[in-house]
């Protein structure tokens, strides 16, 4: 079975701003499926496209598999079946020997930037950039499915 473990945290804006990074990828993603056990996304990188089954989260780990589709029919399944959808910018950056990858989201969820991190066990020790400010893992507000749903711009407004 696939296995995803992922942390997630808020980006410190300002820092973020005057940091020197390289260059981001445009995503573009849609849900196929969003239900809190399970959900079914379609994403297009600058020059891929995957398909990828999450299952419910327990702690920071929850099932994942992602199959690399024909770039073509992501955006066809995207344009014809996804129920909601985002774009983002996605920078890489290492730390340490960790692979950070970090969102800036646009439209409804502009103004709102994540850090991930892919981890090996739960407990594996990793460096906190500067630029990292709180843990929001468990927060389901802050998963991409949840963003379509439920967007950045509205929090602030209930």
């Amino acid at each position: 079975m696939g296995v995803e473990i992922e942390r997630k945290f808020l980006v410190d804006r300002k820092a973020w701003q005057i940091l020197e990074k390289p260059a981001g990828e445009m995503y573009r993603q849609g849900y196929l499926l969003t239900d809190p056990a399970k959900t079914i996304r379609v994403r297009q990188t600058p020059d891929k496209g995957f398909l990828t089954i999450k299952g419910i989260s327990v702690g920071a780990t929850r099932a994942e598999f992602e199959y690399e589709i024909p770039f073509d029919e992501a955006g066809e399944l995207l344009d014809q079946f996804a129920s909601t959808s985002l774009s983002k910018m996605r920078y890489k950056i290492l730390v340490g020997n960790n692979l950070w990858e970090v969102d800036e989201f646009f439209g409804d969820n502009e103004g709102l930037i994540v850090a991930e991190i892919e981890l090996k066990d739960e407990a594996e020790l990793f460096q906190i950039p500067v630029w990292v400010e709180d843990e929001v893992t468990g927060d389901e507000k802050y998963y991409n499915s949840n963003l379509t749903l439920f967007p950045f711009k509205v929090w602030n407004k209930n």
